[in-house]
């Protein structure tokens, strides 16, 4: 399995509403937060080894309803 974190910028009063439809429709996201800065969502995702990420966040994340922008961080390993 592979971790990224994908930050989402939401249209305007959104927020809740892209949140609420990731965590429902998404069954590789497995936590949303909300943040402060520049971004409003936070989410962890886990996808299968060798998935594509690109075809994964533009597919699956980018056509959600209300998002506008979004950055993806990669991750390499977990420290527990």
């Amino acid at each position: 399995m592979q971790t990224i974190f994908i930050m989402v910028k939401c249209d305007l009063g959104r927020a809740y509403d892209v949140a609420d439809l990731a965590v429902q429709s998404v069954a590789e996201v497995s936590e949303v937060h909300s943040v402060s800065g520049q971004y409003d969502l936070m989410m962890k995702c886990f996808l299968e080894d060798g998935e594509d990420i690109g075809h994964f966040v533009t597919g699956q994340i980018q056509t959600l309803d209300g998002v506008k922008d979004t950055f993806t961080i990669i991750t390499f390993k977990a420290f527990t």
